[in-house]
């Protein structure tokens, strides 16, 4: 069976190395000359190549033990750094957080976050991923592939024991319209009966509950009843679909910041409920990451 290679090793073999004199290397490392060269035979057998050419006059690196050498000071040298890195993982100063977010919060919330973040702890490496609410459910769910997610509540009932949330954001839906409408002049809420005619295009209600609900809602009180047309789980594809004249659609008012040619945002007049954006976790994740970006995100 093979035995392990163990860092004292390799410091002997850098020493030895260096000094290009068992003696000398010996008396660097407060020992006798004996051990040290036992130590280093054992090391050559456990590479199975020699590391210096001896002889009584001279020590010399061997080929093998040139190729080596450099490898051998970078992996003492990140060994070294490990105790400073396991105190800043610790601290949540360092390691990996995997977020997940719904498309609307890329024009909103998220990337002024994620900018003061990185800005505050460099050493953490974001994996970002976007994901309907209902997708991100069922992986936090599930554990381990993300941290957090940036989802539309409410949480399902079977996530309330496993799931915390935390609201992050309130905004208006407004409504997006395919330029060259007869609306009121620009600059001027609309009202929904006062739009033209045009096919729904609108989130499946299995997608998001909450926000499909919350559209359909502001056409009931407007006493309008839409022909639903397309159905997009993704901003961006609701917004083209628009540009491309398929119809209207009611988004967040920060999905405006998305500008597509011939696509016209407007304020509503009538009553709009607000659209609440928020942020769940697993309850059991102590991750010391996860909680200094909760943290940040209670400041901001």
């Amino acid at each position: 069976m093979t035995t392990a290679i163990e860092l004292r090793q390799l410091r002997y073999f850098v020493t030895v190395a260096e000094e290009l004199h068992f003696g000398r290397a010996a008396a660097r490392l407060h020992m006798t000359q004996p051990p040290l060269s036992q130590a280093i035979a054992a090391l050559e057998e456990l590479l199975g190549a020699p590391l210096f050419l001896r002889n009584r006059r001279s020590v010399a690196l061997s080929p093998a033990g040139s190729a080596l050498l450099p490898e051998v000071r970078r992996l003492l040298l990140e060994a070294a750094g490990l105790p400073e890195l396991a105190r800043r993982a610790a601290g949540g100063a360092a390691g990996r957080l995997a977020l997940a977010f719904i498309s609307s919060a890329d024009y909103s919330i998220l990337p002024p976050l994620l900018r003061r973040y990185t800005e505050r702890v460099p050493g953490v490496q974001l994996m970002l991923e976007e994901a309907t609410s209902d997708v991100q459910v069922e992986e936090l769910l599930r554990g381990g592939r993300i941290d957090a997610g940036f989802l539309i509540p409410p949480l399902p009932d079977r996530a309330a024991e496993e799931l915390d949330y935390m609201k992050v954001l309130d905004e208006p839906l407004i409504l997006c319209a395919p330029g060259g409408l007869a609306l009121p002049p620009a600059g001027l809420p609309v009202r929904l009966q006062d739009v033209p005619a045009l096919p729904l295009i609108i989130f499946p209600r299995e997608v998001s509950p909450a926000l499909h609900d919350a559209i359909l809602s502001c056409f009931r009180a407007a006493g309008v009843t839409p022909a639903i047309g397309q159905q997009a789980i993704q901003m961006q594809t609701i917004v083209s679909l628009v540009s491309a004249g398929m119809g209207m659609a009611l988004v967040p008012q920060s999905v405006s910041k998305l500008m597509r040619p011939g696509v016209e945002y407007r304020a509503l007049a009538d009553p709009t409920p607000m659209v609440e954006t928020g942020i769940a976790w697993r309850r059991d994740n102590a991750s010391p990451v996860l909680k200094g970006f909760l943290e940040l995100l209670r400041e901001t």
